[in-house]
């Protein structure tokens, strides 16, 4: 139990209830999602909403049955107090961290950005902060603030009507957020939402795109490291490039299950690690960089032909020519020129600049 992580629930209730209102063809929000994710990462040792729950009776049962502590915020007549619930929240929030130290993760459950400052500070104090919102009503501005973002929407147990769902979209580069909706939903309409045509589900995001990310990672980590890198300690660098980063997004049920598949496309190497169930991950040392490095001293050859050099613009489009998924950052490189600084070190190419051409030029290594 000293092990587990002990997390406290913070919840702007007012913009979880009414986003999932919104945006979920009017259906009701549903604590247990949040719960059950919660309960893989630790024990929720603290449990409050925020709210006037005059407006939210039925929502009050299920929260209580669930062992949530409702704060009460209760709004004056023919006056906004929007900022009453945020300010008390965010006030409870740091109190705690400093009173309780052995709370060492805090679950903040909003779309508003008005909360990316209380999400600073509690990692200014050493804690974990890991935000929860509806994707459709969330600010682009929160979940990079975080250490992780789960959007209510893919929550396990979440059901999206069609009608209101999410449509589908194209993959989306890992390290970038949802495109910024209103800070709070409006108050809803009361007529219930117009029927609307089936919408095709949700394609898997882009697998070659996650190579490329992971491989660039296992890359960066191992420069400016000289210990190994672990499954454990890449899913968190992984977290911290894109808090809103999750396997489940590609189609896999577990990051194991993602690194297995990695590897067995050649992009990653894994080998045991210091503990049970946490591999060591590695890229490769053979295989596609020296069929890579090859290619690309193949295109040298035919390009300087007989005492001659070859300029590194361009060289990349002549390499795609002869190889069409030619792609250095899946070989874990961030640029073409790091790439050919490889490939000159393992004695595939030379590399040299030259003032005169203004370019790196690169001649077939000779023996």
């Amino acid at each position: 139990m000293d092990q587990e992580d002990r997390i406290a629930l913070f919840l702007d209730y007012e913009n979880l209830a009414l986003g999932v209102r919104d945006h979920h063809g009017g259906r009701a929000f549903d604590l247990r999602p949040i719960a059950d994710a919660l309960a893989e990462r630790g024990r929720v040792v603290v449990r409050r909403a925020y709210a006037d729950w005059s407006y939210f009776d039925e929502d009050r049962r299920m929260l209580t049955r669930s062992h949530v502590e409702l704060i009460e915020i209760p709004q004056r007549m023919g006056a906004s107090r929007k900022n009453a619930a945020d300010i008390k929240m965010a006030v409870d929030a740091v109190e705690l961290a400093f009173e309780r130290e052995y709370i060492s993760t805090f679950v903040i459950g909003t779309g508003d950005s008005d909360f990316t400052p209380l999400v600073h500070k509690l990692r200014e104090l050493n804690k974990r902060v890991i935000g929860v919102g509806v994707e459709n009503s969330t600010s682009a501005l929160l979940p990079p603030a975080c250490d992780e973002f789960l959007f209510y929407d893919r929550l396990e147990g979440v059901e999206v009507p069609p009608a209101a769902g999410r449509r589908g979209r194209a993959a989306r580069p890992a390290g970038t957020v949802a495109p910024p909706p209103a800070e709070r939903p409006a108050e809803p309409s009361i007529e219930p939402p117009a029927e609307a045509a089936p919408v095709a589900e949700e394609p898997a995001r882009d697998v070659d795109t996650l190579s490329v990310l992971v491989a660039q990672t296992v890359a960066g980590m191992q420069g400016s490291s000289s210990g190994e890198v672990t499954a454990s300690g890449l899913k968190r660098t992984l977290l911290r490039k894109d808090p809103t980063f999750s396997e489940s997004d590609y189609g896999f049920r577990t990051f194991g299950e993602l690194l297995r598949h990695l590897a067995g496309h050649n992009v990653i190497e894994l080998a045991a690690g210091p503990a049970k169930g946490d591999p060591e991950v590695s890229l490769p040392e053979r295989g596609d960089r020296e069929v890579a490095f090859a290619l690309l001293r193949s295109v040298v050859v035919d390009l300087a032909g007989e005492g001659g050099a070859a300029a590194l613009s361009g060289l990349k489009d002549q390499l795609r020519r002869a190889r069409p998924d030619f792609s250095e950052k899946k070989l874990g490189y961030r640029s073409f020129l790091q790439f050919c600084k490889a490939a000159a070190t393992s004695g595939a190419v030379e590399l040299r600049w030259s003032a005169e051409a203004e370019d790196y030029l690169l001649t077939p290594q000779t023996a």
